[in-house]
């Protein structure tokens, strides 16, 4: 493993890294926290500007180009800052199902498919975490792939993974 990939990228790829690991690890205490107190609020508050800078930073990032500059992977970044409005204004009308279910929607799908997805061979982060190894990448996407759909298909039948 070697951050060189990520050290020697453009400036707006260091900046997507740089808010996505916070967006990451701040998530799951964010969104699963079930009182609703200084520290949820806290860590939420980070959260969003966490997932907004991703959201924005990748608009400056082209790998897969389908219309311009844009690949379809800008399409979960649409989603993300709209649900990063849908999911505030739930909170502040008071709609705590709403804004629990979006949260929580924007987290698995906007990280983790967006995330799955950089990982793929040809990708900086999976050159920087799989090295000599990158078809690595295709077993750990795999891998997520499987957990996402399973955490999908739980969360429709009411299950242990829709939490």
């Amino acid at each position: 493993m070697t951050l060189d990939p990520i050290l020697n990228a453009p400036f707006a790829i260091q900046l997507h890294v740089c808010a996505a690991i916070p967006a990451t690890v701040l998530g799951p205490l964010a969104i699963y926290r079930s009182k609703r107190d200084l520290l949820h609020k806290c860590t939420g508050y980070a959260w969003i500007s966490a997932m907004a800078v991703m959201a924005l930073s990748s608009f400056f990032i082209s790998g897969w180009r389908v219309i311009g500059p844009f690949g379809p992977i800008h399409l979960i970044s649409i989603f993300v800052l709209q649900g990063l409005i849908s999911g505030l204004s739930d909170a502040r009308a008071a709609r705590i199902a709403a804004h629990k279910a979006t949260m929580q929607s924007i987290y698995w799908w906007g990280i983790g498919l967006a995330g799955l997805l950089t990982l793929m061979p040809g990708r900086r982060l999976n050159d920087a975490l799989f090295g000599t190894h990158p078809e690595t990448g295709y077993l750990v996407v795999a891998a997520g792939l499987l957990l996402l759909t399973a955490r999908w298909w739980s969360a429709r039948q009411g299950g242990w993974l829709s939490v």
